[in-house]
């Protein structure tokens, strides 16, 4: 990925949280765990295990030290490391948004069209 493409990467990870009516940062972090177990035990489906592993390879390919570009290399060893961060980044936050709609659809007598979509859910007999 070149200079262009994680400048366009990172922008479009910044419009997808900034959007109005969009989930907040915060909010999809918190909803990774779910999202992932969900994936996992076969509740969410949007996610397949082909792209949750290839998201995992991501996570090992930014903390190893085992690198294609050596770290060692100034700028260029590094660029590699960033620009997996940021198609990461941008996959999880993706994932994440559509996760939250997904959630909260499965609220039974929850009417979608007046959601705001601020990541809140409803669990019967909670205050979350």
């Amino acid at each position: 990925m070149g200079k262009t493409g994680r400048a366009a990467a990172a922008y479009r990870a910044y419009r997808q949280v900034s959007r109005p009516g969009s989930a907040g940062l915060m909010d999809r972090i918190r909803a990774l765990p779910r999202m992932i177990g969900g994936a996992l035990r076969g509740e969410y489906r949007d996610l397949s295990k082909g792209k949750l592993a290839l998201m995992g390879l991501g996570v090992l390919y930014i903390v190893s030290p085992f690198d294609v570009v050596p770290d060692f290399l100034p700028l260029i060893g590094v660029a590699d490391d960033f620009g997996a961060f940021l198609w990461l980044m941008g996959s999880l936050l993706g994932e994440s948004d559509r996760y939250l709609d997904w959630e909260r659809g499965q609220v039974p007598g929850h009417d979608r069209s007046h959601d705001k979509g601020r990541g809140r859910r409803h669990v019967e007999g909670e205050v979350v």
